[in-house]
């Protein structure tokens, strides 16, 4: 499953994603920023949890699932570089904006803004064809919704 997902999304020209592989490419992307910094914490995986469960309308169990199949894709996908331009290549430039509010929730879930986060954060958001202005409006709401 997981070589002929990543064969699929990294192919010199990827088709638009099914509805699932979307879900999952996105959801190893949100992953991928919660482990850049060397921690994997619980409020961060809850946070994936609740993004994935509100986004794609699926229960506490399927969002769960959802983040194990993301984690084994994570782990195998290639550099960031690589499996975010794929992203970028497959997903609707709308959806990418949601992305980065998502990615900010993640670095945010544990309250602490890590550098390691942070840096990762300022390299997607370009690849993704989102500017550093749409991706610091993105954090400012993630921060207001929190207060």
């Amino acid at each position: 499953m997981i070589a002929d997902f990543l064969s699929r999304l990294l192919a010199p020209e990827p088709a638009p994603m099914p509805d699932l592989d979307a879900r999952l490419a996105l959801t190893a992307l949100l992953v991928r920023i919660a482990k850049s910094d060397g921690e994997y914490s619980v409020e961060e995986i809850a946070r994936i949890d609740r993004i994935t469960a509100e986004r794609y309308g699926l229960s506490v169990v399927d969002a769960a699932k959802l983040r194990a199949d993301a984690e084994a894709i994570e782990h195998e996908a290639p550099d960031t570089v690589r499996f975010t331009r794929a992203i970028k290549e497959a997903v609707p430039y709308e959806d990418r904006l949601g992305v980065i509010e998502a990615l900010w929730q993640v670095v945010l879930a544990d309250g602490v803004r890590d550098s390691d986060e942070d840096s990762l954060l300022r390299m997607i958001a370009p690849m993704l064809g989102v500017t550093d202005q749409e991706s610091a409006l993105a954090r400012q709401r993630v921060e207001a919704d929190k207060s």
